[in-house]
């Protein structure tokens, strides 16, 4: 069922898009970085147990190609370069903790 602007404004309810993004905003502010990385990698845990290297091929043929043009498309050369870049921080800061980790053994 489709609520028109008016019909929402009239009885003063928020769509269920607009819920879900106040919800959002409330769990981000709430918790950090870490607990959105913990529950994605449970869920990417979840997924491989379920799905088989096969799916992860398929989709990796299919929508990686395709994702990949899109994206090229849609965005610039400086997008892949800050991508390019918040990857390569990531690596550093991974390699410092384990060899901090390292250090303390």
């Amino acid at each position: 069922m489709v609520i028109k602007m008016a019909e929402k404004e009239e009885r003063g309810k928020m769509t269920v898009r607009e819920a879900g993004h106040k919800g959002g905003e409330k769990t981000a502010g709430s918790h950090g970085k870490e607990f959105y990385e913990e529950i994605g990698h449970k869920g990417g845990e979840e997924t491989a147990k379920s799905h088989g290297h096969e799916f992860y091929h398929e989709i990796g043929e299919k929508g990686g190609h395709k994702g990949g043009e899109e994206t090229a498309r849609t965005h610039g050369k400086e997008f892949y370069e800050q991508i390019g870049h918040k990857g390569g921080q990531k690596v550093k800061d991974l390699i410092k903790r384990g060899e901090k980790s390292e250090e303390k053994k």
